[in-house]
């Protein structure tokens, strides 16, 4: 497996912080990235980070981990996202996804799928299907880790299209088409941001061999 950029932990981060923050508006909060990293990184060790930070957290925690999915870890994300869900009803997501991953499910359609099913279970936890529908994503791409995309398009032009201005959610008519056009919208805006990074890291190295501050390079490996 070839090497991985240099920013990539960055990248991923970035899109983490980005699509929390389109979370914060789903949840009806006003949280913007300042407010939700402050909320996270300013938190002491074992402190309570309140709901913006569990939520950024939750985020933070799909982008960095690989896309494995069983119930125990389901459920400590639901309880980020302010959701207490049933165990069984959890086993019975996890075995749906399994379903879809086997069967060889399209990628987007099977996201779209996992999505419909959470919202019909309980139409209060969307939150929580737009984070299942980037897993599941990853994992019939196989991808070895998830990336943060489909949710910052919720509120996107291509979800209201079919509806005469109302959003379209998980399970409506139209949902799987449009979580089409969604992904290709958000995969060029990731890329995007790539590209930006990539520069940016590019210019940070080319100045590191000249800062002589202790640390400094520890600093720039981990920005």
């Amino acid at each position: 497996m070839p090497a991985q950029p240099a920013w990539v932990g960055a990248w991923r981060q970035r899109l983490a912080l980005k699509y929390a923050t389109a979370s914060m508006r789903l949840a009806g909060r006003a949280e913007d990235e300042a407010a939700l990293r402050d909320a996270r990184q300013l938190c002491p060790t074992g402190a309570d980070p309140g709901l913006a930070g569990a939520i950024f957290g939750a985020w933070r925690q799909l982008a960095l981990q690989p896309p494995g999915v069983s119930a125990d870890p389901l459920a400590k994300v639901t309880e980020m996202l302010g959701f207490a869900w049933d165990d069984e009803a959890l086993a019975d997501l996890c075995a749906a996804i399994d379903y879809q991953v086997r069967a060889g499910w399209p990628a987007p359609f099977a996201a779209a799928a996992i999505a419909a099913r959470v919202v019909a279970m309980r139409p209060d936890a969307e939150l929580f299907a737009w984070w299942l529908a980037d897993l599941v994503l990853a994992q019939n791409l196989r991808w070895p880790r998830p990336l943060p995309l489909l949710i910052a398009q919720a509120f996107a032009p291509a979800f209201r299209a079919d509806a005469g201005g109302k959003r379209i959610r998980p399970g409506e008519k139209s949902f799987e088409r449009v979580v089409c056009v969604a992904l290709v919208a958000a995969a060029a805006d990731a890329c995007r941001l790539a590209s930006d990074l990539s520069r940016r890291a590019e210019k940070l190295l080319a100045v590191a061999p000249k800062l002589r501050a202790k640390g400094a390079g520890d600093v720039i490996s981990c920005s």
